[in-house]
């Protein structure tokens, strides 16, 4: 009777859960994924729609998505053209939170199977007070599903295992369906076959050294199973995968190969300083969860860690032993592949479930303990108070709940300026809709050219007069623009702690619990613009004219006067060309063209030792920056030409194609060892 009163509060529950969720999600805003995901879903549908001949789905040199299944993009896609769904990016997050809320089920039902419906409702509450998860739940249709696929493999797997000679034809059709949903979103779903066929072996030796017998014909059995359902996952997986069906086998494990080691990288903010993705610390991922995930599931897998001993030697210590598996597996895999990792961790919320899983567990050994009942509801209004932090996050941030950190860096205000906060530019859907309310107040229905950090077509699609296209927000000064949006993303963190961003010319700030994300600008003048055209078209006076006028209106912005400080140069004014950089350093200390430019001056004039300086200052800054070691190279071939090799080859380590450095370390060999320097250069001409 009391199971039964619990599986209707967990059923009540999960029904509550899904209707705040979709209604969270009515004020979603559309991140930078989804934008690239939803147009390459188109061109797979128009690949399918036209029957192979629309072969846009497979020329994807610059964003990699060939690589991705996404098979939930395309689904919705595919839905949202057969049912004539207008509002696009509405319907995605509909679908995104439907997504969301089964991983919290599934995860529940996981719970339930593996002790009661205790510990399913325990699992709602941990997922409801996850602000980072349920912020992704949004509108991520690529790493929720991916962690619904992953669970829900890992979930069947085991009671695959463990449910003796008879299998259920359910279980077998939903775990052939996980690990085909897995890898049709990403290749790395691959792990879950992999989990499949390990797990398999390790439970019958563990069966055999515990009963010292061994049940062929269960075994036979439920091996030719699974060799049947992996095989009919893996074609199953590829239905809508445009690369994969031109060639199966070869295209799909050549996707795993790029998403193990993606090629795309990108600089982010991590401990207050900004690195290449490729180069960030071992344990970037760990601490990315450590800082992001609230203190109630920590809580909860503290207290599973303490009780693990008992657990572990359980009837079911096997069954959590493997979910452990699961759970680690991966992350000592990308650590130890020096993976490149970037945006936190949302490439692997597909691990959340599993810990929350354990977490719950961890939280029932409490309630099973046979103690003083005032002792066990003190422990229980400790984990009350560790949820309110992030429970008052959400309520106050709504549209904004995966920006959030917890205690352990103080909060969102803490991680600002040491740790990336929008890097999904979701507040520009906020500032656009702000924007447009802005400009109709005002009357302004005239032309107006709207710049933004990422692309806002779809959110001014209703307003042809206003024309918006994309730019960086560091080179601002070099487009025709009239109002700009722009998210915290790629912003200096000495900017963002000195408060020098947003800039002087903003009219509207979207904030999250108290921190400017993004930012609406007005321009105030277009001076620096017509500055840097005249100075493109090499009217150097006009120019200088332009961007004297434009430091007056805006003294912070560091490329206004390193244009300026081009023209001035050109003009044959070289002293007041390097004043002018350096007082672009004050702006920005980090600025890398200016330090670039810089060291090219006093390189000129003969003055080694401050070109050094400048370089080695531009290298640290950005060790990604190869035209610094050629031009540092150079300077220290006479003096010491060990170090000189020593800096080309540690830019050759880092871009083995970098052309001008492969001829540069050929010069450094062609009076000394002539055959040397000869096949430096045969090796720069075979790069394109």
């Amino acid at each position: 009777m009391k199971e039964r009163r619990l599986k209707h509060i967990f059923v009540f529950c999960s029904a509550i859960l899904l209707l705040l969720m979709l209604y969270v999600s009515k004020d979603a805003g559309i991140s930078c994924d989804e934008v690239l995901h939803y147009q390459h879903s188109v061109a797979v549908y128009n690949y399918f729609a036209s029957h192979g001949e629309d072969v846009s789905a497979l020329n994807t040199p610059v964003t990699h998505l060939k690589y991705y299944g996404q098979s939930y993009d395309n689904l919705v896609t595919i839905l949202i053209n057969w049912l004539g769904i207008d509002d696009i990016y509405g319907f995605r997050h509909i679908m995104s939170t439907l997504a969301g809320w089964l991983v919290i089920v599934v995860t529940a039902m996981f719970a339930i199977w593996l002790t009661d419906y205790r510990a399913g409702i325990i699992v709602l509450i941990l997922f409801a007070v996850s602000p980072t998860f349920m912020g992704h739940a949004q509108n991520n249709l690529k790493d929720i599903p991916f962690a619904l696929g992953y669970i829900a493999g890992v979930y069947y797997t085991l009671k695959i295992l463990f449910c003796g000679r008879r299998i259920s034809i359910g279980n077998a059709l939903l775990l052939t369906l996980s690990i085909a949903f897995c890898i049709s979103i990403r290749a790395g779903g691959l792990i879950l076959i992999c989990y499949l066929f390990f797990f398999f072996v390790l439970y019958y030796i563990v069966r055999y050294l515990k009963d010292r017998a061994i049940d062929f014909p269960e075994i036979g059995r439920k091996m030719i199973w699974i060799i049947i359902l992996t095989v009919v996952a893996f074609f199953a997986s590829i239905i809508l995968w445009p690369f994969a069906l031109q060639n199966p086998v070869k295209n799909v494990f050549e996707s795993y190969q790029v998403m193990a080691h993606f090629p795309a990288t990108f600089r982010q903010i991590f401990e207050g300083k900004v690195e290449w993705s490729d180069y960030m610390p071992w344990y970037y991922l760990v601490k990315s969860m450590a800082i992001t995930i609230p203190l109630t599931v920590f809580f909860g897998l503290l207290v599973f860690t303490v009780f693990a001993g008992r657990i572990l030697l359980s009837d079911k210590g096997l069954q959590y032993g493997f979910i452990v598996f699961t759970l680690l597996f991966p992350v000592v895999f990308v650590i130890i592949e020096d993976s490149n990792l970037y945006s936190l961790w949302r490439q692997f919320l597909f691990l959340y479930p599993g810990l929350v899983l354990l977490a719950a567990i961890g939280l029932i050994q409490i309630l099973n303990l046979h103690i003083n009942k005032y002792l066990k509801g003190s422990v229980f209004v400790f984990f009350i108070l560790l949820a309110v932090h992030p429970v008052r996050y959400m309520v106050s941030n709504r549209p904004y709940f995966y920006l959030y950190y917890n205690q352990f860096v103080g909060g969102l205000k803490g991680a600002y300026g040491n740790y990336e906060t929008d890097y999904y530019y979701v507040s520009q859907t906020e500032a656009s809709e702000w924007l447009i309310d802005y400009l109709e107040e005002k009357g302004i229905t005239d032309s107006v050219k709207v710049r933004a950090t990422y692309s806002v077509n779809w959110q001014f699609r209703k307003y042809p007069w206003i024309r918006t296209s994309y730019f960086r927000f560091e080179e601002r000064s070099q487009y025709d623009w009239d109002y700009a949006i722009v998210t915290n993303r790629y912003i200096h963190p000495d900017h963002l702690k000195n408060n020098i961003w947003p800039p002087q010319n903003v009219i509207h700030v979207v904030y999250a619990d108290n921190v400017p994300v993004c930012a609406v600008l007005e321009r105030r003048s277009k001076n620096d613009y017509y500055g840097y055209k005249a100075l493109t078209s090499g009217r150097f006076k006009e120019a200088i004219t332009y961007f004297e006028k434009a430091i007056l209106t805006d003294d912070k912005d560091e490329l206004i006067f390193y244009n300026f400080a081009v023209a001035l140069y050109n003009d044959g004014e070289p002293e007041k060309a390097e004043s002018v950089l350096k007082k672009g350093l004050e702006v920005n200390p980090e600025c890398e063209s200016i330090l670039m430019y810089l060291g090219n001056i006093a390189s000129v004039r003969n003055n080694a030792d401050e070109a050094i300086m400048y370089y080695e200052k531009l290298i640290e800054i950005n060790r990604k920056y190869f035209e610094a070691y050629v031009e540092l190279s150079k300077l220290l071939v006479e003096k010491d030409i060990r170090k000189a090799r020593t800096i080309l080859r540690t830019c050759l380590t880092i871009n083995p194609h970098y052309v001008p450095a492969i001829k540069a370390l050929a010069d450094t060999y062609r009076k000394s060892s002539p055959e040397i320097a000869k096949k430096y250069d045969e090796l720069a001409g075979t790069i394109k």
